[in-house]
């Protein structure tokens, strides 16, 4: 069932890896499928250590605003926040969502092989090779997203907590805590591939980096705009710690792209032009070489013969 639908449809394939669209649709609905299979297995090794994963992910928020070994205020004089669990059903939802959250982050290479491996025979076999980088940048890009997210939770947590009245203890759910990590994880590991997307669909040729250069000022504020949502707090520094490291990903994408341009016109001069657009003409004149004699033919085939009989000057070809 999960066999590649491209080795299914040989016969329907073309030399240059084109399929009909019900192949594509198969060959989509095959990728996603081993996606999702990579992703429920690591999510069922990972519960087995669920509580080890639970408490590493709470434990920047202990540190930043909890309190252990019965203290009962943090370092500036505020209350500690404690972390409670409600509900009956409530440490089985953590206990999953954490599993899941890990099942996505650790089969990151899987998925994203199975990406790549959607979108490659679109390419030209010099292409391939590039393309197979997307794989093996585009995880740590989404690990470094994932680590960016856990390092900026301490100081997130502080932010919000800082409007808690005097005297008040915060009860924090552990579930919606999760919720703000699983959220945070996700969107900053994605934005980290932004720049591995752009540089893919140069390689492939629909996006050049002239065209990529005229978008930077809405590139640079769209990123801006994008930090300020993804992240939970207002604070500029929490949504800088997003944008700024995107921001500088997505102009080392640019240069990496400016780059592979000039390579490709390096060995095809004509490789920017579209498909309708006459390449130019050199209309320089050259130098002409030296003139060779050339033997004057014959008036009439029969004087090439200098043996026939004349008579009163003509030949009998006359």
């Amino acid at each position: 069932m999960l066999k590649s639908a491209r080795k299914q449809g040989k016969a329907d394939k073309d030399a240059e890896g084109r399929m009909p669209l019900v192949e594509h649709l198969r060959e989509l609905r095959n990728r996603l499928l081993k996606s999702v299979l990579a992703i429920l297995l690591i999510t069922v090794v990972s519960a087995f250590f669920y509580k080890d994963l639970i408490d590493f992910m709470l434990k920047p928020m202990l540190d930043s605003v909890g309190c252990t070994g019965g203290v009962v205020s943090q370092r500036n004089g505020r209350p500690c926040a404690d972390m409670t669990v409600n509900g009956l059903i409530a440490p089985f939802s953590i206990a999953l969502k954490v599993s899941l959250t890990a099942g996505v982050v650790l089969s990151a290479p899987v998925w994203l092989y199975q990406l790549w491996a959607f979108t490659a025979p679109g390419l030209h076999s010099h292409e391939k090779k590039y393309a197979m980088s997307f794989v093996a940048v585009g995880a740590p890009l989404f690990g470094a997203g994932a680590v960016l997210a856990y390092k900026v939770l301490p100081q997130t947590a502080t932010v919000l907590l800082e409007f808690t009245p005097d005297n008040a203890r915060n009860l924090l759910p552990v579930d919606d805590y999760l919720d703000l990590v699983t959220r945070m994880v996700v969107v900053f590991g994605l934005a980290f591939e932004l720049p591995l997307l752009l540089i893919l669909l140069n390689i492939t040729g629909a996006l050049t980096a002239k065209r990529l250069a005229s978008w930077w000022r809405a590139m640079v504020l769209g990123i801006t705009v994008f930090a300020a949502f993804a992240t939970p707090t207002g604070d500029p520094l929490t949504m800088l710690s997003l944008a700024v490291p995107i921001v500088a990903l997505y102009f080392l994408a640019l240069g990496i792209c400016t780059v592979n341009d000039r390579r490709r016109r390096r060995n095809n001069p004509d490789a920017a032009l579209d498909d309708d657009e006459a390449s130019p003409l050199d209309l320089t004149p050259e130098p002409v070489g030296r003139m060779e004699p050339a033997p004057a033919p014959a008036a009439l085939p029969g004087q090439a013969d200098g043996g026939r009989q004349r008579i009163n000057g003509y030949d009998d070809a006359t």
